[in-house]
């Protein structure tokens, strides 16, 4: 039998499954686009989720020997749906990267007290949770927000679909900016402020907790055999972080994709001063009693403008980003590249988590090319995690490795930059698939394969290649990495004024 894992990403979704001693026996990924919207805004339809769980999911089943007995889906966090009594969507799903509700996160703010808030929730007030845009669909679209029965996250949409109980495991519901960490319940000071009833939201349970087995209609559509097993996954940054085997105090993974995320346990949330100066998030893990710390920002994301911006969609739709990119490294000139390009294009996170910061590129002469580009690209993602990773020390203590999974991690020259600014080993591991594979061992806890997820991790998260810091290296971009923090901070009167803008109804 094989672990079926599906991870609904931001702007594609992933289906692997795995044997139960880890090995990929097959694996499909379907792309999906947000509909064009206003500034600020990102929807999509709930049915694009849909069509694309049921082509991965097929697609892998009909590949898969032996057949799969238990999937389990994984989600980015913060995007949710609006449905009605009957489990139907009332309307688009809003995604985590939407920032509509910057006014409405304010006042929530403003109501409850920013601190108080995050000895709750663990997480900073922010407009990307569902609260602040649940408040604000109640105001702008009365409509839409009266037909909804329910707010679920997307797995808890999907399982729904499945004709099982719309069950959010504890770490999704957390990023919902109304979940009690510490009490693992919806808060009800934080319901009762937003005038909003724990019922319009799923039930939280643990993830790897059993939803269900697919009825043979369903399980047809998917290609599964009928009554195959329906685990709650969970959110894919504490997923991958137990594919890189993260279950307890010191050890800190990273996974590289559309965003750049450090990930760090613990036995109790680090709600303390540090953390929330920095804005971190500290929240419930997917392994039981125990919590993640993460840092993170935006980092493929810029690459992918920059391969949009340079290359016809023919050409993209031809070929792999792998190749694209492994093509504009080759050319990469030796030696800092003298640029300075923030990866800011929603906005940054930690840690002030502005929604009208940008990218930024400064130091263009006649002279720069792509190649310059891109490897400033790199250049300034190595300069926001070596940041990242100094902020997550300063609550979690010292670390000096770093275990790395994601498509980021591809780019030999991308890595190299980040251990070596952020003076730190980088370790690969063996499956790059860590948030699929952490998903996969909550599936096979869920159905018994592994008698404790410390005998999962044993089995099958294997480290890979080590990634040394470069000598000099560091010392080579000292004065880049100094100048790159100063251009964010000397832009805050831009950012400002942005920010005026905005709320005086300007478009952008």
């Amino acid at each position: 039998m094989s672990l079926l894992a599906v991870d609904m990403g931001s702007s594609s979704c992933k289906a692997v499954a795995f044997s139960e001693e880890g090995r990929v026996l097959a694996q499909k990924s379907c792309s999906y686009l947000p509909e064009p919207q206003r500034s600020g805004w990102a929807e999509m339809g709930p049915d694009k989720f849909w069509e694309a769980f049921q082509s991965v999911t097929r697609a892998v089943a009909t590949e898969t020997i032996p057949p799969v007995e238990v999937l389990a889906i994984s989600s980015h966090g913060e995007t949710f749906i609006p449905v009605d009594s009957r489990q139907q969507p009332v309307g688009p799903a809003i995604l985590n990267i939407d920032n509509r509700a910057v006014a409405e996160a304010n006042w929530l703010a403003d109501t409850l007290g920013r601190r108080h808030i995050f000895e709750i929730t663990g997480l900073a007030v922010h407009s990307m949770y569902p609260i602040p845009k649940i408040l604000w669909m109640r105001e702008h679209q009365r409509d839409v927000f009266s037909s909804a029965s329910f707010f679920l996250a997307l797995p808890a949409y999907l399982i729904s679909r499945l004709g099982m109980p719309s069950y959010v495991d504890y770490s999704l519901a957390s990023r919902f900016l109304a979940f009690d960490v510490r009490q693992r319940c919806w808060s009800a000071e934080i319901m009762s402020a937003c005038q909003l009833n724990p019922e319009q939201f799923s039930i939280p349970v643990p993830s790897g907790t059993v939803a269900g087995r697919l009825q043979s209609s369903i399980a047809a559509d998917l290609g599964l055999r009928s009554g195959t097993l329906v685990a709650v996954g969970g959110h894919d940054q504490p997923c991958a972080a137990l594919g890189c085997g993260v279950l307890a105090p010191g050890r800190v993974s990273a996974s590289f994709g559309t965003y750049e995320c450090l990930v760090a346990a613990s036995e109790s949330p680090a709600i303390n001063d540090q953390a929330l100066s920095a804005n971190l998030n500290s929240y419930c893990h997917v392994v039981p009693d125990r919590f993640v710390t993460i840092a993170y920002f935006p980092s493929g994301i810029m690459v992918e403008w920059l391969l949009h911006l340079l290359y016809p969609e023919q050409q993209l739709a031809s070929a792999s980003v792998s190749e694209l990119c492994a093509a504009l490294e080759a050319d990469a000139p030796e030696g800092a590249t003298g640029l300075c390009i923030t990866p800011h294009l929603p906005g940054t996170c930690n840690p002030d988590f502005d929604p009208y910061a940008t990218g930024v590129i400064l130091g263009i002469r006649p002279t720069t090319h792509r190649k310059d580009l891109y490897k400033g690209i790199l250049e300034g993602i190595a300069c926001e995690f070596a940041t990242m990773a100094d902020l997550l020390q300063r609550v979690v203590g010292p670390y000096d490795d770093v275990y790395v999974a994601g498509g980021g991690g591809r780019s030999r020259l991308g890595l190299t930059l980040r251990a070596s600014l952020a003076s730190r080993r980088l370790h690969l591991m063996q499956s790059p698939e860590a948030v699929c594979l952490g998903t996969a061992i909550l599936a096979g806890v869920a159905a018994g394969k592994y008698r404790s997820f410390a005998e999962a991790v044993k089995q099958v998260v294997v480290p890979g290649e080590t990634i040394q810091p470069t000598p000099g290296m560091a010392t080579s971009y000292g004065r880049q990495l100094q100048q790159y923090r100063l251009l964010y901070s000397s832009l805050a009167p831009v950012r400002q004024a942005q920010a005026a803008f905005h709320s005086g109804g300007g478009n952008a």
